[in-house]
């Protein structure tokens, strides 16, 4: 299926994703979820450097996450960008001590606060360094998300932040790094914003487990992956239903699956209403 026989197919199908954007997609329905941290945050550099840690952090039980992220932005206190800026390697790399999530331990998380820090120091803002790989010429962001993503694995030492920072050249989703990027690029109820100078035309869907077996069942893709080529596609599909912001349903959508009152509810209720 190709994205120009998607419209006529989904018409119906984009009322449905509507009425489920309008009733989920608020700040009432966005605990638990790492956004939360950005709005303890009114500067943008620190709303930044709290989204890429949290997104960063932004893989397995929802608890963990959100516990993982908390510990971090407080030993940062109230300008996580002055701090990273400020706060001298080593003491930065102390504060890490005993840290683990998962498969991240203090190493790992070390080696990413002190790319950030190096990026900041470079550009004066994450906005500005992911800005130099941009151009409007581009389909989408993928060419300046993996510029961005090599920067700040070199900035954090090669390797040395893990499976932290995914690269799109390698066929990851990079779904964390997708996400950093809603929440920078959009601007709605649930979404800061603050790039203006990226539209949210360009965005890639940040594409999970979840949100795959959703797009498969929507007619999005037929791939067994959540890999690189499944977001291309699924995000082609959105785009036809939504061109000028083809992740406007991603917030929505997830809450299906994360939020304990809307458990079970999604997949029956996109079954039933997308017919399938």
């Amino acid at each position: 299926m190709t994205p120009k026989e998607i419209p006529e197919k989904l018409q119906p199908d984009r009322k449905v994703l509507d009425r489920l954007y309008y009733r989920y997609n608020r700040r009432a329905y966005v605990h638990p979820d790492p956004l939360e941290f950005l709005y303890h945050y009114t500067g943008q550099r620190d709303r930044e450097v709290a989204g890429v840690v949290a997104s960063c952090l932004a893989y397995g039980r929802v608890e963990q996450i959100l516990k993982s992220v908390s510990r971090v932005l407080d030993f940062m206190g109230e300008t996580p960008c002055s701090y990273l800026v400020c706060t001298p390697r080593g003491e930065i790399v102390v504060s890490c001590r005993r840290f683990i999530h998962r498969f991240a331990n203090e190493e790992h998380l070390a080696a990413l606060l002190l790319g950030i820090k190096q990026l900041l120091q470079s550009y004066g803002s994450i906005y500005e360094c992911f800005l130099e790989g941009f151009s409007p010429s581009h389909e989408n962001i993928l060419p300046a998300l993996n510029r961005f993503a090599k920067k700040l694995i070199n900035a954090s030492g090669q390797g040395a932040a893990g499976h932290l920072i995914s690269l799109p050249e390698k066929g990851s989703a990079c779904k964390r790094l997708n996400l950093f990027l809603r929440w920078m690029i959009r601007r709605d109820r649930v979404d800061p914003g603050g790039w203006e100078a990226i539209p949210a035309s360009k965005l890639l869907i940040p594409l999970d487990v979840h949100m795959h077996r959703m797009a498969q069942g929507l007619g999005f893709t037929s791939r067994k992956q959540a890999n690189l080529p499944a977001v291309l596609e699924v995000t082609a599909g959105f785009r036809a239903l939504a061109p000028e912001d083809p992740v406007k349903y991603d917030f929505a959508l997830t809450r299906l699956g994360i939020r304990k009152n809307t458990k079970g509810e999604g997949t029956i209720r996109i079954s039933r209403a997308m017919k399938i």
